[in-house]
């Protein structure tokens, strides 16, 4: 068996139907010097990534125009394969009305309970993305819950 990590770049379009067909992620941001990582639910919209917030410190962070990272995974049990998406840019909170409404539109609700009445989109610089194979897992020895034993049972 080949140990050789079998790595593929993903395409900026592949990117985008990824996150298109994905509603989590992980919103990363640097505060007070150090780096955070938030779960955030969001939308694609006109190829910018929009999502919600409340009060705290995920928006005063934010509000300076922040440099943000989010990342997207997942795992296609057919192809044995898992995947991963990053975008970064440049955060800033959604002014316009008219632009609540068109992210509204297209499904953008929070997910957790509490007032998020502050929209805010990133603005992507870099999309990248890459696909690779599994690791078989060792039957005998891997949780009964991890998704890779059904491909391979």
């Amino acid at each position: 068996m080949d140990a050789t990590p079998q790595t593929g770049e993903l395409a900026l379009d592949e990117c985008w139907r990824l996150l298109a067909n994905t509603v989590t992620g992980r919103l990363a941001l640097v505060v007070d010097g150090h780096p955070e990582i938030f779960p955030i639910n969001f939308i694609v919209e006109r190829r910018t990534i929009a999502f919600r917030t409340g009060a705290g410190t995920k928006l005063l962070e934010l509000m300076e125009g922040a440099e943000a990272a989010i990342e997207i995974d997942g795992y296609d049990d057919r192809d044995e394969e898992a995947w991963s998406v990053v975008v970064k840019g440049t955060a800033a909170l959604i002014e316009s009305q008219g632009e609540r409404s068109a992210v509204d539109t297209l499904g953008l609700e929070p997910w957790e309970p509490g007032s998020k009445s502050h929209y805010v989109r990133l603005a992507p610089r870099t999309v990248t993305g890459r696909r690779f194979k599994v690791a078989v897992p060792d039957l005998w020895s891997s949780r009964l819950n991890d998704r890779r034993r059904s491909s391979f049972e």
